[in-house]
């Protein structure tokens, strides 16, 4: 869990030097040459700088220990500020891009100078895919044999993916303020840049969008990766004296805590002194083999009046 607490860390502040860097740069060069898709691309990595600062302060503050009033932690604080995060690309990211467009759409002004559009792009591009390199390595090797949209949508952590969402926008967004600044400049329309702040800004809402879905299903709760729930079942089956389990339910409290609640029907033989001293073994167990259980509650039940969760369509997003 420290190790990856870790790795995480290192996505965010390589983003987050990354950025910083890149926003000086690019709003330089916007004042120099008047581009409004380089003056965009500078709003950007000024909110993707602030996006990680409010990661890093999520993780931070996720950690603390539990207390009276949060019993199971405050790991699920880091989910907040996620969507938070999503919010802050949308609104300020997605819709300065889309505004500062429209207005150079509507009153354009010739570009001067595209060459060092051209240098800080570059740059941008260089560092922009360096943060990527580092997010999809760290990534990948945490979600080994899935696709990439899977392992998005199953991951618990989303500091993680949230760098390597923001990367890839970024580097299509320096693909896309490119084409613009060599267009405008080639044929003499400066519109054509104010088009490419707005293409743009529509990258930004799209991510957005896929972001919040996916930080709003983690702030409602989601349970734990199904081979989780397999192993606790697989432990518990090891008991003689459990004939039945009936249900293991799970559910984040934090991207490397789980808390379980397990419904199990013992053998009648078992005693209620049995049973008690019975339970404390299979929680000592669980604990040892599966570390990520933070909370442990099983509760003795006869098969036949254990609820049963509804299969079907699942809820509407």
């Amino acid at each position: 869990m420290a190790e990856a607490k870790k790795e995480s860390n290192l996505v965010l502040i390589a983003a987050l030097l990354a950025n910083l860097g890149i926003a000086v740069a690019k709003f330089v060069a916007a004042a120099l040459t008047g581009s409004s898709s380089m003056l965009t691309e500078g709003f950007h990595s000024v909110v993707d700088s602030g996006n990680q600062i409010l990661l890093l302060y999520g993780q931070k503050r996720g950690h603390r220990p539990p207390d009276e009033a949060h019993p199971f932690g405050y790991g699920r604080e880091l989910y907040f500020w996620a969507f938070v995060v999503a919010i802050l690309i949308f609104a300020v990211g997605a819709g300065v891009s889309i505004y500062e467009g429209w207005l150079h759409y509507v009153e354009p002004e010739p570009l001067q100078s595209p060459t060092v559009n051209y240098v800080v792009l570059g740059i941008a591009f260089l560092l922009e895919g360096t943060s990527w390199v580092i997010a999809m390595r760290e990534f990948t090797a945490a979600h080994r044999g899935q696709s990439l949209w899977s392992a998005v949508h199953r991951s618990k952590d989303p500091a993680t993916f949230i760098v390597l969402f923001e990367d890839s926008a970024a580097l299509i967004g320096l693909v896309i303020a490119a084409i613009g600044v060599w267009v405008s400049h080639a044929t003499g329309d400066p519109r054509l840049d104010g088009l490419a702040s707005i293409a743009i800004g529509l990258v930004l809402a799209l991510v957005a969008a896929l972001l919040a879905r996916e930080a709003k299903g983690l702030l409602i709760g989601e349970g734990a990766d199904p081979r989780i729930v397999g192993d606790v079942r697989r432990i518990l089956d090891g008991f003689p004296a459990i004939s039945h389990v009936n249900h293991v339910r799970t559910v984040h409290t934090a991207p490397d805590s789980v808390f379980v609640a397990i419904s199990a029907d013992f053998e009648d033989a078992v005693t209620m002194g049995e049973a008690e001293t019975l339970i404390e073994t299979m929680e000592t167990q669980l604990k040892q083999e599966l570390p990520i259980l933070s909370s442990i509650y099983i509760r003795p039940e006869k098969r036949e009046n254990a609820a049963v969760l509804k299969t079907g369509a699942p809820a509407p997003a």
